[in-house]
């Protein structure tokens, strides 16, 4: 065998390792990403019960009950509504009309189960993905957009 050919064979064999080390490492990740998706978002692709992601849009008028450590209210980009349930305290900035992001998943009545409630923390603030999300459906209503 001569060196020309071991360096290949070294080479090849270090290129495989290599390919299998990073497919690992992509396919660990593909069970840790969490996508974010408005309510019109689920309308147009359906999200199968089970998978966690984020959902975002506006807590709408109305929708909002409690009992005991069980939250209900209803999440809009005011075109589409998902409903939503939460056992917890939910954050202090919390209320009908302002934005928010839930972290959870469907369940097999198709309501939106949520491990994670966050609600925006000031008067001028929306969360990115929200304020895109509502722009893109014709209902932003904002002021100070950075172009």
């Amino acid at each position: 065998m001569t060196r020309k050919r071991r360096r290949l064979y070294i080479v090849i064999v270090a290129m495989a390792l290599l390919g299998s080390a990073a497919g690992l490492i992509l396919m660990s990740f593909e069970d840790s990403l969490v996508f974010f998706y408005s309510p019109s978002d689920l309308v147009e692709k359906p999200v199968p019960a089970g998978r966690t992601f984020r959902l975002g849009g506006l807590v709408e008028e109305g929708s909002y009950k409690k009992d005991g450590v069980l939250i209900t209210f209803k999440v809009t980009d005011l075109a589409e509504s998902v409903s939503v349930q939460y056992r917890g305290l939910v954050p202090d900035l919390f209320r009908e009309g302002q934005g928010v992001v839930t972290e959870g998943q469907f369940d097999d009545n198709g309501i939106f189960i949520a491990d994670n409630v966050l609600a925006k923390h000031d008067e001028n603030y929306m969360p990115p993905e929200v304020a895109e999300s509502l722009k893109k459906a014709g209902n932003w209503q904002g002021t100070g957009e950075k172009k």
